[in-house]
């Protein structure tokens, strides 16, 4: 059970696994420990190492917040802390262009050709989003239409959707430039 409610999603820390199973923290990290599972950091970091090799499109010093996992044409996922620069000062509310560049870079990411530009955009922020949220991006490729690409992005928070966007994406080949 537990391996399988990572596989869907890696990064619940061991505290949100005891919740979802109704047990100690102590009991997720003995079973974790047993069946090879690696913290939450290791499973982070492998899966960003991993990630980085694969891109083609953009590169890894481009991507807003941190790649950690990557399927070429098909799905990608990123992560990003908000810290105390990224809000607006009177209010404390993240600012929008944060979100915003998670998600394209994210997009971007995915595309299997030497570039790519964001031909459209069509975004919604959901919840206001403050300092310390840990988000998490991911994005997945819906259509592809010769050269374009429809993407879907969506970012949560603690499992609450705070930004969503749907992106047409264009790649060009190295003769088309």
């Amino acid at each position: 059970m537990l391996c399988e409610k990572l596989k869907g999603e890696p990064f619940y820390t061991d505290e949100q696994l005891a919740k979802f199973f109704n047990v100690s923290i102590q009991t997720i990290r003995l079973d974790r420990m047993r069946n090879g599972i690696p913290e939450l950091r290791e499973r982070t970091k492998a899966m960003a190492q991993r990630a980085q090799n694969k891109l083609k499109a953009i590169s890894n010093e481009d991507i807003v917040g941190e790649l950690v996992d990557l399927v070429l044409g098909e799905s990608a996922i990123s992560t990003m802390e908000i810290t105390p620069e990224m809000v607006l000062e009177k209010t404390g509310i993240a600012r929008g262009h944060f979100m915003f560049a998670q998600a394209n870079t994210l997009a971007l990411a995915l595309i299997d050709a030497p570039s790519a530009l964001t031909g459209v955009g069509n975004v919604k922020y959901k919840v206001p989003v403050k300092a310390g949220a840990k988000l998490v991006a991911k994005a997945e490729v819906r259509k592809k239409r010769k050269n374009k690409f429809f993407i879907w992005v969506k970012i949560k928070h603690n499992d609450l959707e705070v930004f969503r966007a749907k992106f047409i994406v264009v790649s060009f080949e190295a003769n088309d430039e």
